[in-house]
């Protein structure tokens, strides 16, 4: 049984425009799917990634025009990372200046440099200095040089009361390891190059998160085929008393949910089929792409969704 770390991540968002903007200009990820939420179709569902939209490199996002701000708090995915060269932080920290972008001074974490910063919705994120990513393949943009350019996720952070118990299903389910402890701030790693890092925050007598603007809404972790995700399901029932959901058809891939003891929603996700299932791999998130059960509703759809360029 092979085990990948992290699928995908997604987020909350305000303004689709702006959230497009953001994360193909600013930060430079390729929009890798353009679609919707196929619960809620009159809001886009934006995948972020590199240049091949591999899993291990996937911001997602649900932008809603009028969102409320959520707030991070005990129950939530507290940061999400990317990672990029060792030597690129310098080159980010004046490409946040010059772009307006709030961020933090750069600091120490389990002996890697880290680069705190916020979307313009308020989503919290971080870049990692990682050692010889520079050699990695880059998707590249306008004004971000390749040898700066981000490299995927690095992976997240979890503030829960207690992370004992979701650590235990990092380590039994996903295979996971935990690698090092800095006070209440666990990391569990996996041999992936991309999604490999979790970092677990145990903070007992915070407030709970509320779901939002730069909220996190789920963290989702790979599973090779349908058989691993069976695999894991059936792990999180005999070992942990976990009833994930029945698997979902996402397109790109196929879906079960849970909530782990800390109150945070977990995802699995299989690599089959991929992005390029409906669309081929040059020309990826080039057009608005619908499952086959909204297909027919295609222009009451398109309608309603706001302009993106």
């Amino acid at each position: 049984m092979r085990h990948q770390g992290i699928h995908h991540v997604t987020a909350i968002a305000g303004p689709a425009r702006r959230n497009l903007d953001f994360y193909t200009r600013v930060l430079g990820l390729r929009l890798v799917k353009k679609t919707v939420n196929f619960d809620d179709p009159g809001t886009y569902h934006l995948y972020f990634g590199d240049g091949l939209g591999q899993p291990g490199s996937i911001l997602t996002f649900f932008p809603w025009e009028h969102v409320a701000p959520g707030r991070n708090g005990i129950g939530s995915t507290q940061e999400t990372s990317f990672r990029v060269p060792e030597a690129s932080l310098g080159y980010w920290a004046h490409r946040f200046i010059e772009q307006g972008v709030e961020h933090g001074t750069v600091e120490k974490r389990f002996g890697q440099s880290v680069l705190t910063f916020k979307d313009p919705h308020g989503t919290s994120l971080a870049l990692v200095g990682t050692p010889n990513a520079e050699s990695e393949p880059a998707w590249t943009v306008e004004g971000i040089p390749a040898e700066h350019a981000v490299r995927g996720l690095e992976g997240v952070t979890l503030l829960v009361e207690n992370g004992e118990r979701t650590g235990a299903i990092l380590t039994d389910v996903f295979g996971f390891r935990e690698t090092a402890r800095d006070g209440s701030l666990v990391r569990y790693k996996t041999d992936a190059l991309m999604g490999s890092t979790v970092d677990i925050r145990s903070a007992g007598g915070f407030l709970p998160g509320r779901m939002g603007g730069g909220s996190v809404h789920h963290v989702a972790f790979r599973a090779k085929d349908d058989a691993e995700e069976a695999e894991m399901v059936r792990k999180l029932a005999e070992i942990h008393g976990l009833q994930p959901t029945e698997q979902k058809d996402r397109n790109y891939f196929r879906s079960v949910y849970f909530r782990e003891p800390g109150g945070i929603l977990f995802e699995i996700a299989t690599d089959e089929p991929g992005f390029a299932v409906d669309e081929p791999q040059d020309s990826l998130g080039a057009e608005l792409k619908l499952p086959a059960f909204l297909e027919p509703r295609r222009s009451e759809i398109e309608s309603h969704l706001p302009e993106l360029a």
